[in-house]
């Protein structure tokens, strides 16, 4: 059986959060979300998540340095030692390079990528929805659109290399919530990374 270390990429609004909680659940495996961890920090008031809390507000991303110091600390926990599933990490080319000198050093290489593909004005709608729902102040129109830009121009290149190594599964992300689900695990059994449950 093929040991899930997996990372599952979509545009914002395409259900990767709910669907990556789905999948950990599934595979028995901690999902590993920046975004969490980044608003857990600001929620907490440390001082990570003040310096996390502007570069969001300005609708800016974390940098690099910072969110990969993150990533490999939650990874070298011990319940990441069965799997994982990384959502929002690596968002660029810099990302990959800095996640691939981790994993080598372990010998633990990601064994599939789960693209979410859902079309832009469907994103759109949901995170419209998302923000009406939970009032979160980084889901207005202008940010939303900053975000979809940055997601096309330098998260997109980094499918592009998973591609070349064969380990993207694409999946198209309209649909229930069961549905969407149900093609993540049918593409991953394909693979060989059977649920635990």
């Amino acid at each position: 059986m093929t040991t899930p270390r997996l990372l599952i990429i979509g545009p914002q609004g395409s259900g990767k959060g709910t669907q990556g909680e789905r999948i950990a659940k599934a595979y028995g495996i901690p999902a590993v979300s920046t975004g969490d961890v980044f608003r857990a920090n600001v929620k907490e008031g440390t001082p990570l998540g003040l310096q996390v809390k502007a570069i969001i507000d300005a609708g800016d991303l974390v940098p690099d340095a910072l969110t990969g110091e993150i990533v490999r600390d939650r990874l070298a926990q011990d319940d990441a030692a069965a799997g994982f599933l990384l959502d929002g990490y690596p968002r660029n080319i810099g990302q990959v390079g800095d996640l691939d000198a981790f994993l080598d050093e372990r010998d633990e290489p990601l064994t599939a990528v789960v693209e979410l593909s859902v079309p832009r004005e469907e994103s759109i709608t949901r995170i419209a929805k998302r923000a009406s729902e939970q009032g979160r102040a980084d889901d207005n129109d202008e940010s939303i659109a900053k975000r979809l830009a940055i997601y096309e121009s330098e998260t997109a290149p980094v499918l592009d290399v998973y591609r070349e190594r064969g380990i993207v599964d694409a999946i198209d992300g309209v649909g229930t919530l069961d549905e969407v689900f149900e093609r993540i695990i049918v593409a991953l059994t394909a693979r060989g990374i059977v649920p635990a449950t």
